[in-house]
């Protein structure tokens, strides 16, 4: 049998790779759902809600694009012919 047969191959979505697709797809919908965020109030240290919200998304945007790519990369290690 050869190895391109489906029972061979591992799946192409897998539960980490779902996992990987919302780190990086949270943001966009955070950043475009405008009206959950266009407010002044809560202000924080003098600055309002609208830009404080923004720039905190920076740090989570980071921290949630790391994490992603920490998953893919153990990912492709775990795969069959992945890189050690």
């Amino acid at each position: 049998m050869s190895s391109d047969s489906p029972e061979a191959r591992p799946p192409v979505v897998t539960p980490v790779r779902v996992v990987i697709a919302l780190c990086l797809f949270a943001p966009f919908v955070a950043m475009l759902w405008v009206g959950s965020y266009a407010k002044v109030d809560p202000a924080f240290i003098g600055i309002p809600f609208f830009y404080w919200y923004q720039m905190l998304w920076v740090l989570i945007s980071t921290a949630l694009t790391m994490t992603a790519y920490k998953l893919w990369q153990r990912d492709q290690r775990a795969r069959p012919g992945g890189t050690k």
